[in-house]
């Protein structure tokens, strides 16, 4: 009665988790062509990144400040204070570091190696629970790594083979490094910050690192007031700007990091998987990127790996522990 009882509170949290994860992925799939609109008028993909941080931290931080208040309504500056070296390095690693360093990668090798090699993040978010937690991955679990990372290659068509750029290559795995603290920190419930207040202040501390380094010159700074081109139709800078401030990262930001709450590091981290096709499909959409059979292939494969993980970890939660033994503790 009690394992019924538990499966049915479950649920609904799963399918939660699962919606707010979609969501979040689709969201974050957007930035791509907006970006890539903007880039064809003279933006720098460090003035993106740093517009796209700010106004999603100005999205998220009403429901954060919301979300931090205590009985009485009182805001619990003591829990943010405790937080703080936490906040700084999701800010650091999981907003700067996925976004800055992508940008910088792409701007030396293709964008689909820099993709492949940023969505290794998944994988490594298996081996880290393993190593660090124990949280050892069953076979089914293995066989959805493998056909989500089969599925990416098909997605991000690299058959052909590609020459990589070794410093591109190093943008991009810190960039994987980044994306895979994303999904660490999103699942972990132990320091007991809302989710929306860890979205809101990481993205307020990775706009706060940017623009630091946007001032001594690291950053590169450019952009432009001409209008883009999405979809075929002249459109004014101001709106894909709004969007990927908005939408691609406020909006994604704070279901990523609910849907992390919900479904655990490792499933987050596999659903994640359907922003590299929601973004082939977009950039068919907005910049007549037109995905080929390949792709599409590529993407029912990252669903198989999905709802592989899925039963994985299904089965891992229904393993009955050990009997203890009688005296032991």
């Amino acid at each position: 009665m009690s394992t019924l009882t538990h499966d049915e509170s479950a649920a609904p949290r799963t399918a939660a988790g699962v919606l707010l994860a979609v969501a979040s992925a689709l969201t974050f799939g957007l930035s791509g062509s907006f970006a890539s609109a903007l880039f064809d008028t003279g933006w720098t993909p460090g003035t993106t990144a740093l517009v796209r941080s700010a106004v999603g931290a100005c999205v998220a931080l009403p429901f954060g400040l919301v979300a931090l208040r205590g009985p009485g309504g009182r805001l619990r500056w003591g829990l943010l204070r405790a937080n703080l070296g936490l906040l700084a390095a999701y800010g650091v690693l999981a907003v700067t570091g996925a976004q800055f360093c992508y940008f910088m990668a792409v701007q030396r090798m293709e964008v689909g190696p820099a993709l492949l090699i940023e969505y290794t993040a998944p994988a490594v978010v298996v081996v880290w629970l393993w190593v660090r937690h124990g949280q050892r991955p069953g076979p089914i679990t293995v066989l959805g790594a493998v056909l989500a990372a089969a599925g990416l290659t098909l997605v991000l068509d690299l058959v052909g083979g590609a020459s990589l750029d070794v410093a591109g290559v190093g943008w991009a795995l810190l960039a994987m490094t980044g994306a895979a603290t994303y999904f660490v920190v999103n699942a972990d419930q132990s320091r007991g910050l809302p989710p929306v207040t860890l979205a809101a202040g990481g993205l307020l501390f990775g706009t706060a690192v940017m623009a630091l380094l946007a001032l001594i010159g690291v950053l590169p700074m450019g952009a432009s007031t001409s209008d883009v081109v999405l979809a075929g139709h002249q459109t004014p800078w101001w709106l894909p700007v709004a969007l990927l401030g908005v939408v691609t990262s406020g909006v994604a930001y704070l279901t990523g990091v609910a849907a992390g709450r919900l479904l655990g590091a490792r499933l987050g981290a596999f659903i994640a998987l359907f922003e590299v096709v929601a973004g082939v499909g977009f950039a068919w959409f907005f910049v007549d990127q037109l995905p080929t059979v390949v792709q599409i292939l590529g993407g029912l494969l990252i669903l198989a790996g999905v709802v592989a993980v899925k039963l994985g970890e299904e089965r891992v939660a229904e393993t009955p522990a050990p009997p203890v033994e009688a005296g032991v503790r």
